[in-house]
């Protein structure tokens, strides 16, 4: 089903867009030393940064489109959730053992990205958004 989004989806997902391709671009340019920073693994961190990107692009088309789906602003709104549930969930489980910066990182990045996911799950829930 293809709703209309008004302007604040559209922009919280352009935002997000952004910001996944930065953070994407900046894994895969620096795995090396902020592997060494935060102790997280520089493998762990190159494929995080390879996986950003396609799902960068994914947003900013969504965010351009003349009709974003619903299904697409949940699935960015879902794919947003279980990425920062991993974050945290990946040191947790001891799969990871990040020194005290990393999981800083974790933890500042799980914030941000989970409170885009409510942001989107916000504005895409309002009644005025839809035609």
């Amino acid at each position: 089903m293809n709703n209309r989004y008004s302007q604040p989806i559209r922009t919280l997902l352009a935002l997000d867009a952004a910001s996944c391709a930065v953070m994407g671009a900046a894994l895969l340019v620096a795995s090396r030393p902020i592997a060494a920073l935060t102790l997280i693994p520089e493998a762990l961190l190159t494929v995080a940064g390879a996986s950003l990107l396609p799902i960068a692009l994914f947003m900013a088309v969504c965010a351009r489109a003349r009709r974003v789906p619903r299904w697409a602003v949940q699935l960015i709104i879902w794919g947003n959730f279980l990425w920062s549930a991993v974050s945290i969930l990946l040191p947790l489980s001891a799969l990871i053992e990040p020194n005290a910066t990393g999981w800083t990182l974790l933890v500042g990045q799980a914030a941000m990205v989970s409170a885009l996911a409510v942001l989107e799950a916000r504005a895409s829930a309002s009644p005025s958004l839809q035609s």
